[in-house]
């Protein structure tokens, strides 16, 4: 069982290099998620995460797949507990006890279909694209054929948890992603997805976007006194070349990882590497910033991780649309800066007020904020189980335009690549 109480992390005493109190020159504010005016008044005050109750606002019917989908493939291969796509079944237990739940279809307001498209792995850990399309697909037509809700909206009363690198369009490089598109048959669905990029093929309207899986039994064993100083200015550790999937280099990652390494990799500032110590949650919590860039997709789980542990993200991830966003004040605890401004990046960051950067730690310290980042077991108030709950809450209700006429189809069954219409 998940640790009671606060949500692990702290901010320490800040430790910064000589002459880091002048006013940054350089714009870092692309890719910011954007709140209307009307979000903005639901915040009680500065650095607060938007609180909804969203137990008594929303039905939802959980759809009985045979265990073929989900359960069995977890009992298969255990590893799906542990990586960052594992919230696709972590939502199913939580839903599956949750007081949102409701064994009356009749009173639904959503309609969930269990389906585990991240749990077929290769030997190395990773989903396998080709297998997840025809996963789902399957178990569409499965609803479909068995209960009468899928015709009637052609599931836009239906919601699925899609943890993908690029979400729905099932393929981890982006320029492959983009050739797929969406599968069609979620074209009317609401998608929660860990992807999000503004303007982009795999990111459609009214997706509601999560955060990566992050375990936090596992980041509450590495705590530290939360008054540890915070001696490392800049702190990153992952690939800056993938050679297996990029052998001649500048695709992985936009060429951002590369432009770190080049630029930083003697900067006394810069505590980054391709090693991943036994300490790596402990440096977090003794680092001032911690550097999310892209890799092959805009998100990973350093965003978690840093909020979990204080550490202030630099997000560099051009246009990205983070976790929540109508919910967390991103603009508030994080820095964001453009790709193209990696080579500024010592700049930026050694410009940055004291003052800015206390405000923002102060802010990383709510437990709230962490909170809404994790998924834990149990299930805790205002954490990322709750915060999906919020998002489909504010849909209702379904605007009158999603129930179809009898006999009425809007989807193409037959769309799509040919390797995805092969049975499963």
């Amino acid at each position: 069982m998940a640790p009671r109480g606060p949500a692990p992390g702290g901010s320490g005493p800040l430790v910064r290099p000589d002459g880091a109190g002048r006013r940054g020159r350089y714009g870092v504010r692309r890719g910011r998620p954007r709140r209307s005016a009307a979000q903005r008044a639901h915040l009680r005050s500065a650095g607060d995460v938007l609180e909804d109750n969203p137990v008594g606002k929303l039905k939802v019917f959980i759809y009985d797949l045979p265990r073929k989908y989900n359960k069995k493939m977890v009992t298969k291969d255990p590893r799906c507990l542990n990586h960052m796509f594992a919230a696709e079944i972590f939502m199913h237990r939580f839903l599956l006890s949750s007081a949102v739940r409701t064994l009356k279809p009749k009173e639904a307001d959503w309609f969930y279909t269990p389906v585990y498209t991240t749990c077929d792995l290769t030997p190395a850990g990773l989903p396998l694209p080709f297998k997840s399309p025809r996963v789902m697909r399957s178990s569409i037509q499965y609803i479909s054929n068995k209960w009468p809700f899928w015709n009637r909206t052609d599931g836009a009363d239906h919601f699925f948890v899609v943890p993908h690198d690029f979400g729905a369009c099932f393929h981890y490089q982006e320029e492959k992603a983009i050739e797929r598109g969406i599968l069609p048959l979620l074209r009317r669905a609401t998608l929660v997805q860990t992807f999000g990029q503004e303007n982009h093929v795999c990111l459609k309207e009214g997706s509601i976007i999560i955060p990566p899986f992050a375990p936090p039994q596992k980041m509450q064993a590495h705590l530290i006194p939360p008054d540890t100083p915070r001696s490392i200015f800049v702190y990153f550790r992952g690939l800056f070349y993938d050679t297996g999937n990029d052998p001649e280099g500048g695709y992985y990652a936009r060429g951002v990882r590369a432009s770190l390494w080049e630029n930083f990799k003697n900067n006394h500032l810069f505590d980054i590497s391709t090693d991943h110590p036994a300490t790596y949650y402990e440096d977090m919590q003794r680092a001032v910033f911690c550097l999310c860039p892209l890799g092959w997709a805009p998100w990973s789980p350093r965003l978690v991780e840093a909020v979990v542990f204080g550490c202030i993200p630099v997000i560099i991830a051009d246009d990205i649309v983070l976790p929540f966003a109508d919910a967390i004040p991103w603009e508030e605890i994080g820095i964001f800066v453009e790709e193209k401004d990696v080579p500024k990046l010592d700049t930026i960051l050694t410009s940055m007020p004291i003052e800015d950067i206390l405000r923002k730690q102060r802010l990383l310290a709510n437990p709230s904020m962490k909170q809404a980042m994790l998924f834990p077991q149990p299930a805790q108030p205002r954490d990322a189980f709750h915060q999906i709950l919020n998002g489909l809450a504010r849909k209702l209700p379904h605007p009158e335009g999603v129930y179809l006429p009898p006999g009425e189809k809007h989807l193409n069954w037959t769309a799509g690549p040919v390797g995805d219409l092969k049975p499963w």
